[in-house]
């Protein structure tokens, strides 16, 4: 019986440890070519070529309209940008980073003697059992926790995101 229960306890134990890293899910289908975000309609679609894969109900920045024009303006960009970097610790569960501000982006905040900002993300919830309200970011795209595990493993680094109002 003392046998059984040590046995039964490792399993118990690897099955725990395998719950852990459930967050990192795999992808085998079509390529995502294009991430396309109609900000308007708080609506994310990720692409391969012209055929949706998956779309996704969004939040965005506390003042979404209009394009990010410094940090701490509470939108989220508008234009094309790629997926350049991923967060596997996020504060916000797992997170893809947009590669705003460009060129551009930084002559516009400059101009008006600001900082552009950064750390544009594509991430999850702040509390998992706690449902965030509507366009609750500092300019970032966010997603349920289980919708970013699965953008998570379908978006590569450098595809394309385009970001309309």
């Amino acid at each position: 019986m003392r046998r059984r229960d040590m046995l039964l306890g490792t399993v118990a134990t690897f099955s725990l440890g395998a719950c852990a890293d459930s967050k990192f899910r795999r992808y085998t289908g079509p390529e995502v070519t294009m991430v396309y975000v109609n900000k308007s309609a708080r609506r994310m679609h990720l692409l391969h070529h012209d055929t949706a894969l998956s779309s996704y109900d969004i939040n965005l920045g506390f003042a979404p309209q209009g394009h990010k024009q410094f940090e701490g303006d509470g939108k989220t960009p508008e234009g094309t940008y790629r997926i350049d970097r991923r967060n596997p610790n996020s504060d916000f569960h797992l997170s893809l980073g947009i590669s705003y501000p460009n060129v551009k982006d930084v002559e516009v905040a400059r101009a008006m003697n600001k900082s552009p900002g950064g750390d544009i993300f594509i991430h999850g919830q702040r509390h998992p059992r706690k449902p965030d309200g509507k366009d609750w970011t500092w300019g970032c795209i966010a997603v349920t926790n289980d919708e970013i595990e699965e953008i998570y493993a379908m978006v590569a680094d450098e595809t394309l995101i385009v970001l309309s109002a």
